[in-house]
């Protein structure tokens, strides 16, 4: 890990405590989790308790403590999109991806996650991949919406 990316990360902040979750949050960005070894740094150069650290650090959900991959895929699974269809999407990246919810392709270019809801009910179903969202998602676009974002 770049300490010195940290370090300036840090700095941004002015090492403030009270500004510990944007510091994650900015970390969380530039690694896409939050390693171990990092918020140990943290930790120690804003002399906060690592348990202090770990508890922001595993409370609120858009932290990982796992590596994620390059393409975040997030299939709604919220009412409106559980309703028409969502759990059959979410299985069809399963199989597409060769992964299961929650987990990161082993080449690291995707990441897939159930969420609650997306805020695109009348699009529904939904997939969220990074900042693009995609509505009316079917079974068989899940290979082209895969396809766009492959390397």
């Amino acid at each position: 890990m770049n300490q010195g990316k940290v370090t300036e990360i840090l700095t941004k902040y002015q090492a403030d405590e009270s500004a510990l979750i944007a510091i994650l949050q900015d970390i969380q960005e530039e690694y896409s989790y939050l390693p171990k070894s990092v918020l140990v740094q943290v930790s120690k150069e804003l002399n906060v308790p690592l348990s202090r650290v770990l508890s922001l650090a595993t409370f609120f959900k858009a932290f990982s403590l796992k590596p994620k991959g390059k393409h975040p895929v997030h299939v709604c699974l919220g009412t409106a999109c559980h309703v028409r269809g969502a759990q059959r999407v979410l299985e069809k990246f399963e199989r597409e991806l060769g992964i299961k919810s929650g987990e990161t392709s082993a080449d690291q270019e995707f990441s897939l996650d159930a969420v609650r809801c997306v805020g695109c009910c009348g699009l529904a179903p939904v997939v969220q991949v990074g900042e693009e969202v995609h509505g009316k998602i079917t079974q068989t676009k899940v290979a082209g919406v895969i396809k766009k974002y492959k390397q």
